[in-house]
């Protein structure tokens, strides 16, 4: 014998009914089968709205009686055959005609009683398995319906009423022992009282009519067919990597149940449980896979957890006060007058001081639960020995469960390092001491970071999914995400990191994709986008809440890096190549600093100085070192030492500052670059990554242009004013030449002073043989005292500029 049931999406219309069919017909070849169905798909809803709105004496409540008739007869007409219709339609037509009287009486009375709701939340279960058992027949003949309120029977608590196992489990047993149709249809959720009224079991009650059966009928085991391939370690609407799992304990299944897995409802498992019946999770839309076997078998796996669940909708209550220490009785209290106004508590944890008593409850019970407590201990508000009830609502429970959580150390430290370190604030701790699980109360709008964030940390082979959101895709951009999109199977096989870019944003256009935007086309994705917009752009990225976000500035705007304290506040890192953020107001820069260590979020900026050397990280291990920097000498432009380097008497200064552009080595506006502006704020990052305190107007900038080319509005008028000045250009190439120099833009430090402007540099100097757009920084510290620190390379250009984004990234992936 075996127990089948098929849940609300494997009967929700006649294909998928199709389906269950053929299953069943496979089945009963080897065995009798007891088949439990749950009502058509969504059809339960209507029921309950059409009887709070037949009470609300709302006249709707006719469209949707009419809606649950099209609905089945609908159904009807696709399985059963023409022959067979009529008479199944008037029987169908009769309960729906029993239904209409019922609503009709809640309308004229304007109320709803217990009694009256279950009666009219049984017609989803008792039409679907009519309809089912009809279409069944046809292939099947020796297949017949029994209607569960006469196996199951219950106390009189309407809504979620109590069985009475013993007697059931006779009837049951006498039933099935008598009858010998190989295939039995029965409707879950319902069963009757002594008086014969219909009572149910709560809702998800068709897991528990099947349970009920299994263990009466001492079925060989239970099979739960839904849509999806069994239990998963975490909920894959939320957790998109979330994996079936094989196998589970009872126990095991129950907290997962409990918490919130949707695929068994909860109290499935008792009756089944001392008979030792196993479960089997099914899906009915790939019959052939594997599913989840629940059991007493130990399995062999080496993850001591088995799954992550939650349970959202939570308030929080807090009871406090000294009038609670050392007093007994207080928790009884509490506990009882929650039972008195039948509030289920969820979630207990209480401080060893007994200076409080914190509880989780439904968010929809906790007004109810908040007067009835404080009018239970009213007289100990009143001489403010407990305080008022504190209420936090909108909460979650998140629960790790696993059968062998107690044999592994540390699984608490990881749970709450994990969640700490993607800023997810715990409000409650809860452990049993059977460590079976290891509950958690957290903001319901980060359910979900936290959800990914420990399903990567204890199942995803420690593989980092970091999220991106980029801003700016010009020449460096483009560079970036090429960069990506070719390093991503690398990085996810050598290094466990997963790369998405979620966002991506220009001037015009802005692209969101929760599961990462496909890269090979984000062109075109990105020029369909919705307009862009600074502000939705924070907003969006703040409502999507992923762990492990990273927003990359590849820009030039100092709107733009105005913003970073916003992400850094939300734990989202800051990575960027905009110099404005750590060049602007000494305060500015030590505050996101300070945030940035605040909310655990890195802001990194390597390609602030040299592009993709590693000059800055160089210097900060330097200093986290203990050494101490005294002077710094720098040939910090790319661009400049470029332009310089190629400007000759064949050779005009015009003509290569426009090549310099056209390579990408200089900024949007190349007078930043010639001003000395760029090279100032790259040695006074240097200077404040040293440890020392100062602002941009402390730098002394020896400008080489002429006051005209510095006043121009647009890159227009500038390029004329160097056609105009060129002289002056060409006087400065000509001195060099007769001191056998080179022309270097050159920025230095020492003793607390900076400066930057054009030198003549020597030939016996390191800067001499500075090549193309190479950069060069010397370092004289405590250690290197006579000879320098010297970092060389390629300091200007997209692609390196772009592998320094890239390598802060990474950088990030690795911590």
């Amino acid at each position: 014998m075996l127990t089948l049931k098929f849940g609300g999406t494997s009967v929700a219309n006649a294909q998928n009914i199709k389906l269950v069919i053929e299953i069943i017909n496979k089945k009963a070849k080897e065995n009798r089968l007891a088949v439990v169905v749950s009502a058509l798909s969504g059809v339960t809803d209507m029921l309950i709205n059409a009887s709070k709105k037949a009470a609300a004496k709302e006249e709707s409540y006719q469209n949707t009686i009419d809606e649950i008739k099209q609905k089945h007869f609908d159904a009807i007409a696709d399985l059963v055959d023409n022959a067979n219709q009529n008479q199944l339609l008037i029987k169908i037509n009769s309960q729906i005609n029993q239904l209409q009287t019922l609503l009709d009486g809640c309308f004229l009375l304007g109320e709803l009683s217990p009694r009256t709701a279950d009666a009219i939340a049984s017609f989803g279960e008792l039409l679907s398995s009519q309809i089912i058992a009809s279409a069944l027949q046809q292939s099947l003949p020796n297949s017949t319906f029994k209607d569960s309120r006469e196996l199951i029977k219950t106390d009189s608590h309407f809504g979620k009423a109590s069985v009475d196992f013993k007697l059931s489990n006779k009837i049951i047993a006498d039933y099935f022992s008598s009858n010998k149709s190989q295939v039995v249809i029965l409707p879950g959720f319902i069963a009757s009282d002594d008086f014969q009224n219909t009572t149910t079991l709560g809702r998800g009650g068709s897991d528990y009519t099947a349970a009920i059966v299994a263990n009466a009928t001492k079925s060989t085991s239970l099979e739960i067919w839904t849509d999806v391939n069994g239990m998963f370690t975490a909920n894959p609407k939320l957790v998109k990597q979330a994996q079936p799992i094989e196998s589970i304990s009872y126990q095991e299944a129950m907290e997962l149940s409990h918490f919130g897995a949707k695929v068994l409802y909860p109290p499935t498992i008792q009756p089944v449980l001392n008979s030792q019946i196993p479960i089997w999770i099914k899906n009915t839309f790939e019959p052939d896979a594997v599913g989840t076997l629940i059991s007493d078998e130990k399995t062999n796996s080496n993850n001591p957890i088995k799954g992550i669940s939650h349970i959202d909708k939570i308030a929080l209550l807090t009871l406090e006060g000294s009038g609670m220490i050392g007093v007994s009785g207080s928790s009884k209290r509490l506990f009882s007058v929650l039972s008195l106004h039948n509030i289920n508590v969820i979630f207990i944890t209480q401080a060893s001081s007994e200076h409080s008593i914190c509880i989780g409850i439904q968010n929809q019970d906790a007004d109810l639960a908040k007067n009835a407590i404080e009018k239970e201990f009213e007289l100990e508000i009143s001489k403010n020995k407990i305080d008022p009830c504190l209420v936090e609502k909108d909460l979650c429970i998140v629960a790790l469960v696993g059968e062998n959580m107690k044999n592994h150390q540390g699984l608490s430290g990881k749970m709450f390092s994990t969640l700490g370190k993607n800023n997810v604030n715990i409000r409650a701790i809860a452990q049993g001491a059977s460590e079976r699980n290891i509950s958690v109360v957290i903001n319901e709008k980060d359910v979900k970071k936290a959800l990914n964030t420990l399903h990567e940390r204890f199942f995803e082979d420690n593989t980092k999914q970091l999220n991106l959101f980029v801003m700016g895709v010009g020449n460096v951009g483009e560079k970036f995400i090429d960069q990506i999109n070719q390093q991503k199977k690398f990085l996810k096989e050598n290094l466990k990191i997963n790369v998405r870019v979620i966002a991506l944003s220009n001037s015009r256009k802005m692209l969101f994709d929760e599961d990462g935007i496909q890269l090979k086309e984000w062109k075109s994705l990105l020029q369909n986008g919705s307009n862009a917009s600074v502000t939705e752009f924070i907003s969006k990225a703040k409502e999507i809440n992923l762990r492990n976000s990273i927003f990359v500035d590849i820009t030039a705007n100092s709107d733009i890096a105005s913003i970073y304290d916003q992400f850094l506040k939300q734990n989202i890192a800051v990575v960027t190549c905009n110099k404005i953020a750590c060049s602007s107001e000494y305060y500015n820069y030590k505050n996101l600093k300070s945030l940035s260590r605040k909310y655990n979020a890195p802001f990194l900026f390597e390609t602030n100085v040299g592009a993709g050397l590693p000059i800055i990280d160089t210097l900060k291990n330097l200093i986290a070192s203990g050494d101490k920097v005294h002077k710094i000498n720098a040939v910090l432009s790319g661009s400049l030492n470029f332009i310089f380097n190629n400007f000759s008497a064949t050779y005009n200064f015009h003509d290569v500052v426009k090549e310099a552009g056209v390579q990408g080595f200089t900024e949007p506006d190349p007078k930043i670059d010639l001003s000395g502006v760029d090279v100032a704020r790259k040695i006074l990052i240097l200077i404040r990554e040293s440890g020392y305190e100062m602002e941009m107007d402390a730098i002394e900038n020896n400008c080489f242009l002429p006051k005209e080319c510095m006043e121009t509005k647009t890159n227009e008028e500038f390029f004329t004013s160097l056609i105009k000045h060129s002289a002056h250009f060409e006087q400065l190439l000509a001195e060099a030449n007769s001191k056998d120099c080179r022309i270097k833009f050159v920025a230095s430090f020492d003793n607390g002073k900076a400066s930057v402007g054009l030198q003549f540099i020597p030939k016996e100097s390191p800067f001499y043989n500075l090549e193309g757009k190479d950069n060069i920084v010397e370092f004289y510290t405590d250690r290197y005292v006579d000879q320098p620190l010297i970092i060389k390379g390629a300091g200007a250009g997209a692609a390196v500029t772009a592998s320094g984004i890239f390598a802060d990234v990474i950088r990030i992936g690795n911590v």
